[in-house]
């Protein structure tokens, strides 16, 4: 988080905070799994159906007729049928079981797609083969045509698909599981004194926990006894000791310094921070799952397609020819509607486009983000340090009170800035050594929510706070006509005044306008958002071509924005903190600074590695020639049911011509390498 927003940090982390670890883990495994569409299918799991599928689809390949057709290597004996069958049925109802779980989900939020289309398929297949094999085996019917060869490769085709895709989305780590590891397994309670260890579900509100030196503290609340630190990098984004006496609030998941602590528990359940952050996380993670991508579509338009050509087809046939090839030609509709490209299309394209991007300094966590691209309006991003070096230099330092002199004023702002590495703190500190100014550090700094800094300086009280900060302080902000162009400016303020201000100016990125530019010529829209004042933002906005600009945020309200943005149209959030965390996954394309937090960088949809915002040009680039690749090979998946459906159902009967199943078997071979091919072909 940027020291402008560090000193605007909103009153709501202080609020009362506690979830139980064993509540977050439960809900980390939840997100887990990709909820959308059905996909609720565990990695490992997933790799054992799909080798065991694929070892007793073997024989079944050795034992039974391809699409009719006996091959020259077939092996039958006496009783094989049944082999087939009882190999067949093991595939079907455990290979097939991801797929039924899906398609449950499909229908149930009425959107049937790739899950439901795989389902229909093998179920349809298999329901024949079994009628197939007793109609052959008990009643001598040699008529009836098996699919148990069409079944078995089909549920391990789409499996293997599906394990490509998996393997990549879950090389991501939940974002959920970062915050969880923020919080300690247990607390240490008192009662009467003693020490009790529990786990942290049991915390109630009100209760009074030790927390030792070098601990994290278990739960947002109030300190009742001790002195020490805190390290709340986790909220600030800074790595800076924050002084706690009796009377200061901490957060949940902090560091605790080398004192002891005794903290008084203010809240359980979801009122804390920490909590805040993850529902939001959550809340934006449950919409984004909704998203329909392409694959989905084409699958669910084949479904519905396909269940009507065979219903039709049924009812021409039951009239011309009977029930029994009236059946059998549904059937086979239903059977090649769900072809074996289909399941590869999009897998092998997703798995190349990821290698091609980490080569290139991207990390992929939702290939979904790819295909939101096309449609991409909005490109929200934070100024310090994304447009802007980050490296600030003082620019001007005024007293404005005459108890100080100008070098006292930047001189006790060292002062209190000595322990920070913070980019504004850093150019203070250069200008005190290029002034000769000693630095003493100040005692008791810690950071006011909120507001600023406060510390000690010779026993006085002083802080170093924003423009906001001097409002919420209930001073009035001095009208400073001849500050430089695009400076920050901080107020020192003691005894109640303010005493003078140090006006600091980052310089721009040498190829932030180019970046600029180059989103404005794809048509995407740049905006600025910044907790820095009105006018620094302008002036950088003016500088790099920005006409929309958001200054003086509140680090909460960035979320807020996304979703204001998003009434428009797709949106694009560029951020590094915790707390960009929940507008990074609530973006249609989140994308995370390499050198941000993890919470930051698991909530993204795509990691800029070497943090350069340029990369993005290079992600769009990727993700537009990706999509590209994504159509064509659904076009090759899709296409050959358009051909082959209607053929299938009989369309040219009346010419003489019926699709034979070989045909169809040779079209689909010829599609899934096409597929295949098209898909390594991507650069």
């Amino acid at each position: 988080m940027k020291h402008d927003e560090m000193q605007h940090m909103h009153h709501e982390m202080n609020h009362d905070m506690h979830m139980g670890h064993h509540e977050i883990m439960d809900h980390c495994n939840m997100n887990n799994m990709d909820m959308g569409n059905g996909r609720m299918m565990h990695m490992g799991n997933m790799k054992r159906k799909f080798w065991v599928s694929l070892i007793l689809t073997i024989p079944i390949i050795l034992m039974t007729p391809f699409m009719g057709m006996h091959l020259p290597f077939e092996i039958t004996f006496p009783g094989s049928a049944w082999v087939v069958s009882i190999l067949g049925t093991i595939i079907f109802f455990y290979g097939g079981s991801p797929f039924f779980s899906g398609a449950k989900s499909e229908l149930a939020n009425r959107k049937p797609a790739m899950m439901t289309l795989i389902t229909m398929g093998i179920t349809v297949a298999y329901v024949y083969s079994i009628y197939s094999v007793i109609q052959q085996q008990l009643f001598g019917n040699d008529h009836v045509m098996s699919f148990f060869w069409e079944l078995s490769s089909l549920v391990v085709i789409m499996l293997l698909g599906h394990r490509i895709e998996m393997s990549v989305e879950m090389k991501a780590s939940s974002s959920l599981d970062s915050l969880v590891k923020l919080l300690p397994k247990k607390a240490h309670k008192l009662v009467n004194g003693e020490v009790h260890d529990l786990s942290l579900k049991k915390i109630k509100e009100g209760d009074l926990l030790q927390v030792l030196a070098g601990e994290k503290m278990p739960a947002d609340g109030i300190v009742i006894d001790g002195n020490s630190t805190a390290n709340e990098s986790m909220v600030t984004g800074e790595a800076r000791a924050v002084a706690k006496k009796k009377g200061d609030k901490v957060v949940g998941g902090s560091t605790n310094g080398n004192g002891t602590l005794t903290i008084k528990v203010t809240g359980t359940g979801e009122s804390g921070y920490l909590a805040q952050v993850m529902k939001l996380i959550s809340d934006a993670k449950a919409t984004k799952s909704e998203q329909e991508n392409m694959a989905d579509k084409v699958a669910g338009t084949l479904f519905y397609a396909a269940v009507t050509i065979a219903l039709i087809a049924f009812v021409v046939w039951l009239h011309l020819r009977g029930l029994s090839y009236a059946l059998s030609v549904a059937v086979a509709t239903l059977v090649v509607a769900c072809p074996h490209a289909l399941g590869l299309a999009i897998p092998l394209v997703v798995a190349r486009s990821t290698a091609i991007a980490a080569r290139q300094g991207l990390l992929v966590h939702n290939r979904n983000a790819m295909e939101q691209v096309k449609e991409l309006k909005y490109a929200l991003m934070d100024k310090t340090g994304t447009l802007t070096e980050g490296n600030f230099k003082v620019q001007q330092v005024k007293s404005l009170d005459n108890t100080v002199s100008d070098d006292q004023v930047l001189q006790m702002m060292a002062d209190l800035e000595m322990n920070s590495s913070h980019p504004l703190a850093v150019g203070i500190m250069d200008a005190t050594k290029a002034s000769q100014l000693e630095v003493k550090a100040a005692v008791d700094v810690e950071q006011i929510t909120g507001i600023g800094l406060q510390g000690k300086i010779n026993g006085q009280e002083y802080s170093l706070v924003s423009a906001n900060g001097l409002k919420k302080e209930g001073l009035a902000v001095p009208a400073l006509s001849d500050l430089p162009v695009a400076s920050t400016v901080s107020y020192l303020v003691g005894n109640g005044k303010v005493l003078g201000y140090v006006a600091q100016a980052d310089t721009v990125k040498s190829d932030s306008k180019q970046f600029v530019a180059e989103l404005k010529r794809q048509g995407i829209t740049p905006v600025m958002l910044t907790g820095d004042n009105e006018k620094a933002a302008q002036a950088v906005a003016h500088e790099l071509g920005i006409t929309e600009v958001r200054a003086e945020l509140m680090p909460e309200d960035k979320e807020k924005i996304v979703r204001e943005y998003q009434q428009k149209g797709k949106v694009m959030m560029i951020g590094d903190g915790i707390n960009d965390a929940p507008s990074l996954t609530r973006a249609d394309i989140g994308v995370a600074i390499g050198s941000g937090t993890d919470v930051a960088i698991n909530s993204a949809d795509i990691v800029l590695v070497k943090s350069h915002p340029t990369d993005v040009l290079k992600f769009l680039k990727i993700a537009r020639k990706t999509t590209l690749k994504m159509t064509e090979n659904l076009w090759w998946g899709a296409g050959y049911n358009i051909i082959v459906l209607p053929l299938a159902a009989g369309i040219l009967a009346p010419f003489g011509f019926i699709l034979s199943p070989v045909v169809g078997a040779i079209v689909m071979s010829c599609s899934t390498i096409i597929v295949a091919l098209n898909a390594m072909t991507l650069k």
